[in-house]
């Protein structure tokens, strides 16, 4: 753990003046703007360059793993991120573990950890080195992640600090590895109040590493399973298990699912996770099958009766890709001209459209990405009718658009931001980055901040205008999108996380 502190006194003088000229924004406990998923932030203030090694702009900065593939979310007071336990806080689990940190907002200390023994049949469910790759969900002080063996746990913000919270009372069981005896529960370590088993309730079967954004709706959780390949990537081991399903938030009980039949099209994993619009006044839940498909369903009520499990309410369909072989779909693995479509990142709404992005997998599939813009307002097969625009990015793409002012940002594969107008797609600027990125972008304070492979944040002016604001080396790749919270932006590496803000030098 480093930390940066000027003499206390002069540090309380830089904070009242911090607060004095600083609109703060407020927490931002879940992926992306709350329903829509539009990774846009009303902070501002924020810093367009910081520097590690100086200090300059740096408040704290805190460990992590080794492979960090989870974004941060800050609410409570608390920083939440998952990663791996290469470095660990507590002694008595040894590398190889999931892990979920709390963190102060403050000052980045550890405040508790959820630690989660592997899956360990096969590194292709729990990937060795990947952690907990889910990002969290935080309402009032209850937390909602999916962890690195695919369960949806239910925390307690607060940790063991206030006692251990039931129903749930076995975690020391729960973070002993197969085979070995419960351990002691001590103030460190997180406090269960509920778990949900997917691959024991649903047969589901996750693949290299579960990975989900928890959304939240009234009473009801919805979230996509990370159904997936088998580890010779030959076929799907569960065809018949669901890609989205609903728990009730209090008890974790399965209210409903999706009934599309989607595992069998599935071409490597259902990575993509759900959003919430309101569409001339109707709300839908949007989803992104493993299938690169778009769904639309008609949401959940508030009460929901005990029995069983609901099928979910189709409202449409939009396929990405409708000219993609879709039967037999795993023999095209390692065709890089014809393949399969998969989508990764999260579908956006925003004014009655639905902005995602998809194309070939990354590691198995053709070279062919897109973002496209639908309507939201279709029903039935609107394949042939509900696209609006489509514009072609570079390689692949499993990044989330975001959506400001009229424009459209996003990064690929290809190592390239492309800057889009809104409306119809077209094109304002693309900016090569020289190294792929996973991560999404985030626009905050007129700035657009994205982080590649090669360790390096990029900020643009979030302007039709081309404008490189800065480009900041790191410690190690960067795979998290930033977050803005608080006055505070947060920037997830490999390695540390650090929480930027503006200081006088």
């Amino acid at each position: 753990m480093r930390k940066y502190y000027q003499p206390l006194l002069v540090l309380a003088v830089l904070c009242l003046v911090a607060v004095a000229t600083s609109v703060f924004g407020a927490d931002q406990p879940q992926w992306g703007q709350r329903y829509s998923r539009n990774m846009v932030s009303d902070e501002t203030n924020l810093p367009a360059t910081f520097d590690p090694d100086t200090g300059e702009n740096v408040r704290w900065s805190a460990s992590l793993g080794t492979e960090t593939n989870s974004s941060p979310v800050v609410a409570g007071g608390k920083v939440i991120i998952g990663t791996n336990n290469a470095q660990p806080r507590d002694p008595r689990h040894p590398r190889y573990r999931g892990v979920l940190l709390c963190l102060d907002e403050k000052t980045g200390d550890l405040c508790w950890q959820l630690v989660v023994p592997r899956l360990e049949d096969t590194k292709y469910l729990d990937w060795r080195t990947g952690g907990i790759c889910s990002v969290a969900t935080v309402e009032g002080d209850r937390v909602y992640v999916v962890s690195n063996r695919a369960e949806v746990i239910c925390l307690d913000l607060n940790g063991q600090a206030d006692g251990n919270d039931g129903p749930y009372r076995d975690e020391g069981r729960h973070m002993a590895p197969a085979g070995m005896p419960p351990m002691e529960v001590t103030s460190i370590d997180a406090d269960i109040v509920w778990l949900f088993d997917m691959p024991a309730e649903l047969d589901v079967h996750p693949h290299d590493s579960p990975c989900s954004s928890i959304l939240i709706d009234g009473p009801n959780l919805y979230l996509n399973t990370s159904n997936g390949v088998d580890r010779i990537h030959s076929g799907i081991p569960q065809p018949d298990a669901p890609s989205l399903i609903v728990l009730d938030k209090q008890t974790g009980r399965l209210l409903a699912q999706d009934g599309e039949h989607i595992g069998p099209r599935v071409f490597h994993c259902t990575w993509s996770s759900p959003s919430l619009g309101t569409v001339n006044g109707e709300r839908r839940i949007f989803f992104c099958g493993g299938d690169g498909v778009c769904y639309a369903f008609k949401p959940l009520g508030s009460n929901q009766q005990v029995g069983p499990a609901k099928t979910l309410e189709r409202v449409w369909r939009f396929d990405c890709d409708p000219t993609a072989p879709k039967d037999n779909v795993h023999r095209y693995m390692r065709n890089r001209q014809e393949s399969p479509s998969t989508i990764m990142g999260m579908p956006v709404f925003h004014n009655n459209r639905i902005y995602v992005t998809g194309g070939g997998d990354i590691w198995w599939g053709k070279h062919q990405a897109w973002v496209k813009c639908i309507d939201a307002t279709g029903t039935g097969d609107a394949t042939e009718t509900g696209l609006i625009w489509s514009h072609p990015v570079d390689d692949h793409c499993c990044a989330t658009p975001a959506i400001h002012d009229g424009l459209v940002f996003v990064s690929d594969y290809g190592k390239n931001i492309h800057c889009l107008d809104a409306e119809t797609g077209k094109p304002y600027w693309v900016q090569e980055t020289r190294a792929p990125m996973f991560g999404s972008t985030l626009v905050a304070d007129g700035k657009v901040y994205v982080g590649n492979k090669r360790s390096n944040l990029w900020v643009f002016a979030a302007s039709k205008q081309q404008d490189v604001l800065a480009t900041i080396g790191l410690d190690s790749p960067i795979i998290a999108t930033p977050v803005a919270a608080n006055g505070t932006l947060y920037v997830a590496t490999f390695k540390s996380l650090y929480a930027i803000c503006k200081t006088a030098r």
